[in-house]
């Protein structure tokens, strides 16, 4: 086991240790104080996870292997642990998506779904708004509509960071269709680009 991983594991185990101890020792714990502390092994966790993938890509494991253990895409594995170089400087590149990009894109289909198209320019960059009108959004949600039926459900969101923007592909489901919103947010949160694409993200 690697120093790093070694270290991580012990990390994990102190932090566990410490809520399974509490009630022998007489602490007095509040629940707020446990909160803070499973919340702790959770930090702790994943930091053991990435040391963990580290590991087994430095042993030669690839990406995909990764993912199928992880339940996710190799791309996905990716974007989580990987360090890309950009191959002009050297330099490791910022793939650090928005932490609640997830959020972000479901509440702008949301209120999709809902029919609130003013809410979702509202939060446009100046660019979408030279090019994106409330009349324009709704009309070409109206179209989907028409060509697939009412809107059922959204899928799982899957971030990446592209260009200096984070970008979501989030699965819909209508009636008689399927498609992908695909959402790029500025890091000051505003979107920067809204497409629905037939079918689901390539």
């Amino acid at each position: 086991m690697q120093p790093n991983l070694y270290e991580q594991a012990s990390n994990v185990h102190r932090a566990v240790g410490d809520i399974i101890a509490s009630p022998v020792l007489g602490d007095g714990q509040e629940p707020l104080d446990t909160v803070a502390a499973a919340n702790r092994v959770c930090e702790q966790a994943t930091a053991l996870l990435a040391a963990s993938v580290e590991r087994a890509r430095n042993e030669g494991v690839t990406w995909q292997q990764i993912g199928d253990v992880l339940g996710v895409s190799r791309q996905a594995a990716f974007q989580r642990f990987g360090k890309p170089v950009d191959p002009a400087t050297g330099a490791t590149l910022d793939i650090a998506v928005l932490p609640d990009a997830t959020e972000l894109a479901a509440s702008v289909i949301d209120l999709l779904a809902s029919g609130r198209w003013d809410q979702v320019t509202s939060q446009f960059d100046d660019a979408m708004l030279r090019t994106v009108t409330t009349d324009g959004l709704a009309a070409a949600w109206t179209q989907i509509i028409a060509a697939a039926g009412a809107f059922e459900r959204r899928g799982e969101t899957e971030s990446v960071r592209s260009a200096g923007l984070t970008v979501t592909n989030t699965p819909l489901a209508f009636e008689a269709g399927d498609f992908t919103a695909r959402i790029a947010f500025r890091d000051d949160r505003r979107i920067s680009g809204l497409l629905v694409l037939a079918g689901p993200a390539s």
